[in-house]
């Protein structure tokens, strides 16, 4: 039956896909809200951890981007309970979903709703935003989107403080699998000088394969209602440079090029997946800027500054850049 609704679930990202493991194997969202006043840049990270003897807990991390501080909340095992069938988590009191978060943590609570989300579109073999590698079984990281741009509506009481996130924006993701990979860089961002209805997903990662390994990327490019791809399995080209205070990155399809250029900023310590357990440490900013350009046959049709950046620049770096 495990096996069942883990199958169901390739086709459907966001929802568990945990059904029946027990050791090496962790699952967490990615939820990111912004309020109208940019004052406040928060992420909420739910999941469930479980480590190569069985040991399992479940978490709830927050970050606060602007204050360049996080907190992890352990919770049992038992105090993880995905939703059947639907994109739905509860972890104590706490749930997340596709429609909203409601919190009740040490000096957080309240609720926030979604509206207008923007999911990664499904096609034919390829459910998610990784395509038809959704489909093998021993990758050691999967990714999903669950959606790249939305509103918000509802209020948190942060350490006595009401603040008001309506009208603000959110972005939604999530990972699974056994670890992160052995070097990655990670950005996003959806607040853009230049236009308003921007989102900006990009990866690349170390990924193994058969007793080797190659460099793999995805990204995501969402403008005015329509998402431009990059990515591995699409036969994209990359290029990528990383220096101590710049991340350059340029996809390039046959007939659309993709350039980026990310300044890195302030951020604070996360923890992350090694084997199922959360050991790591990576460093995360929410205050980096993406100065971006898309071209379309020659043409330039997009050109603007991300701000509220998230940014994760981590691992043997020099592996990426081959």
């Amino acid at each position: 039956m495990s096996y069942l609704k883990r199958l169901r679930a390739t086709w459907f990202p966001d929802e568990y896909h945990g059904w029946g493991r027990t050791r090496r194997y962790f699952e967490g969202w990615y939820f990111k809200v912004v309020s109208p006043d940019e004052r406040h840049a928060m992420a909420f990270i739910p999941g469930i951890s479980m480590n190569e003897h069985g040991y399992r807990h479940s978490f709830v991390q927050v970050m606060d981007g602007k204050a360049c501080r996080a907190q992890f909340h352990r919770f049992t095992a038992e105090d993880f309970r995905p939703r059947e069938r639907q994109f739905g988590v509860e972890v104590g009191d706490n749930y997340f979903s596709g429609q909203n978060m409601r919190l009740a943590l040490p000096g957080i609570s309240g609720e926030i709703r979604f509206h207008h989300t923007t999911p990664w579109p499904k096609m034919l073999g390829a459910p998610g935003i990784m395509g038809w590698y959704s489909f093998v079984p021993f990758m050691e990281c999967f990714h999903g989107i669950v959606s790249l741009n939305h509103s918000l509506e509802g209020k948190l009481i942060i350490e006595n403080a009401e603040i008001d996130f309506t009208g603000g924006k959110g972005y939604i993701e999530k990972d699974w699998g056994r670890s992160f990979p052995r070097a990655y860089v990670w950005m996003q961002a959806n607040h853009f000088d230049s236009h308003d209805r921007v989102s900006l997903m990009a990866s690349v990662a170390h990924i193994p394969w058969l007793g080797s390994y190659f460099i793999g990327f995805i990204s995501g490019f969402w403008l005015d209602g329509k998402l431009f791809k990059f990515a591995t399995y699409t036969g994209a080209r990359k290029y990528l440079k990383i220096s101590d205070e710049e991340v350059e990155l340029i996809f390039k399809n046959p007939q659309t090029e993709l350039r980026i250029l990310a300044k890195q900023a302030a951020g604070t310590a996360l923890k992350s997946p090694i084997s199922g357990e959360m050991t790591g440490k990576i460093n995360e900013s929410m205050q980096a800027t993406l100065q971006v350009e898309l071209f379309k046959g020659g043409q330039r049709i997009f050109e603007g500054t991300g701000r509220n950046a998230g940014l994760e620049v981590a691992g043997e770096l020099n592996l990426l850049e081959k």
